[in-house]
């Protein structure tokens, strides 16, 4: 009896061990065995009032989940990217980033696309030491994110000062209007920065008018506006309340230049505000027009694959995901904290341009300046931070 007892614990101290064995850091792990996979979270609203850009975001890392693949992978290794879907939505995006890591076993994230989402994911991706790459541009991301976070994008502050730019040099505005919603971070921060930018170059700013999420009446805020005859209106919102804002305010007979952020970069900007938004300007991350081989080789390829080009938080993506893997590349690892340092040390040029990283981690880029002809964007010019 005595023998047969301690065969039996010699046999579940060998299993014991033998499963010890096969959790090394930094391998990316499923029901305990390694895989030849590295895999990387997606987030996006894939669903819901900014799901064209979603999937735009989607579709690129699709394409550059298969070109990485195709050309030999990482560190021996294949990549896949895991897509959850936050709708837009900060609770949806909490809760889809804890299941990537906790089920999925992923060892990087990519997203989310909105700010909102990106600020609400951000500390559960440092409390899990595991690296994340916003395409969000409020400041809040990293600053209270923490030291795993970073940007793919430049934030508001600096796009703040584009905006008051195009306001100031190229329409000549002395007063402005700002729109916004008053429960999204980005909506709330460009507002914000766009003013206090404007104000220092001498410009006014004579109304700050909100709505809520989900507002589809803007009659009242714009017949105030109306009254005060501003140069221009700033609506810092993404495309599909844009274009209802610009159409409500052409129907009440206003004519200053509407003028917002990089949120406006979709077709269906057009689609639903008409003709409402000619004549229009927004700050972005790149132009379609850009004539950089890296752009032109991207450009091509996403055209070729979707039938379409490719907009700029499609090229934001592209540039999220390329940094996330160049870093577990030269980290040698997926371990989170070199992954997390060879972020830092990022200084390359991608398919939205030259890129590197301040002190809180945010992206470090030039921006450019759209202005809508006809249906369609035509880059008037690039200023550098």
């Amino acid at each position: 009896m005595l023998k047969k007892v301690l065969s039996l614990v010699m046999i579940l101290s060998l299993a014991s061990a033998s499963l010890v064995g096969c959790g090394k850091s930094g391998d990316t792990q499923t029901g305990g065995k390694n895989e030849d996979v590295i895999k990387l979270g997606a987030v996006f609203p894939l669903t819901g009032d900014v799901a064209a850009m979603g999937q735009s975001c989607k579709n690129a890392l699709q394409m550059l989940e298969e070109e990485t693949n195709k050309s030999g992978g990482v560190n021996g290794k294949k990549i896949q990217f895991v897509f959850e879907d936050d709708e837009n939505k900060p609770a949806s995006s909490a809760n889809v980033i804890q299941k990537l890591i906790n089920q999925g076993k992923v060892v990087g994230v990519v997203g989310s696309y909105s700010s909102k989402c990106s600020i609400s994911m951000a500390p559960i991706a440092t409390s899990s030491k595991i690296p994340m790459i916003s395409l969000g541009t409020n400041p809040k991301i990293t600053t209270d994110g923490g030291e795993y976070v970073f940007t793919s994008t430049f934030n508001d502050t600096f796009q703040g000062t584009i905006l008051a730019k195009v306001a100031s040099e190229d329409l000549k505005a002395k007063t402005a209007a700002v729109l916004y919603d008053v429960g999204n971070d980005y909506c709330k921060g460009l507002s914000e920065f766009f003013k206090s930018n404007f104000e220092k170059i001498g410009g006014k700013v004579v109304a700050a008018e909100t709505y809520n999420a989900g507002d589809q009446d803007f009659s009242a805020q714009l017949t105030k506006i109306k009254g005060l005859n501003p140069d221009i209106i700033v609506l810092p919102d993404y495309y599909s309340t844009v274009a209802l804002i610009t159409k409500q305010a052409r129907s009440l007979g206003i004519t200053s230049t509407f003028v917002g952020g990089d949120g406006w970069d979709a077709p269906e900007l057009f689609k639903i505000g008409g003709d409402s938004v000619n004549g229009s300007y927004f700050s972005n991350f790149f132009s379609k027009d850009d004539t950089t081989p890296a752009f032109l080789k991207f450009k091509d390829s996403f055209n070729k694959k979707y039938n379409q080009v490719p907009d700029a938080i499609a090229a934001s993506a592209y540039n999220a995901g390329s940094l996330l893997i160049d870093a577990v590349k030269k980290a040698g690892s997926t371990d989170g904290d070199k992954v997390k340092d060879a972020l830092k040390n990022t200084d390359s040029e991608g398919v939205a341009g030259h890129i590197k990283y301040d002190s809180n981690r945010n992206a470090i880029m030039s921006g450019v300046v759209i202005k809508i002809e006809d249906g369609k964007q035509v880059f008037v010019k690039k200023i550098n931070p």
